[in-house]
């Protein structure tokens, strides 16, 4: 939320647990921010989420994985050792 401009809106997609840490009521009222959410997005909303990613050059840090691995992705996920979003590469399969 300290990330947000003022009379912004950050909206959560998706199942989600308690927020850690929890928002802080003054810090919303003092930036006029809003937190909004929903279960699900759409074809619309994700298009529009990657064009603005697009646009302003927001990316994610990934580890590329071959097909062979998703195993042993999965182990290491169990076990908390991955420091980013694990993508299979499509060219593998």
């Amino acid at each position: 939320m300290r990330l947000l401009k003022l009379d912004k809106t950050m909206v959560l997609v998706g199942a989600l647990t308690e927020l850690t840490p929890p928002p802080a009521g003054i810090a919303m009222i003092g930036g006029r921010k809003s937190l909004a959410g929903s279960s699900i997005g759409g074809m619309a909303e994700t298009q529009e989420m990657l064009d603005f990613c697009a646009k302003r050059r927001i990316v994610s840090d990934i580890e590329m994985i071959a097909i062979r691995d998703v195993n042993q992705a999965y182990e290491r996920m169990l076990k908390n050792d991955v420091k980013y979003r694990f993508v299979i590469d499509m060219a593998t399969l």
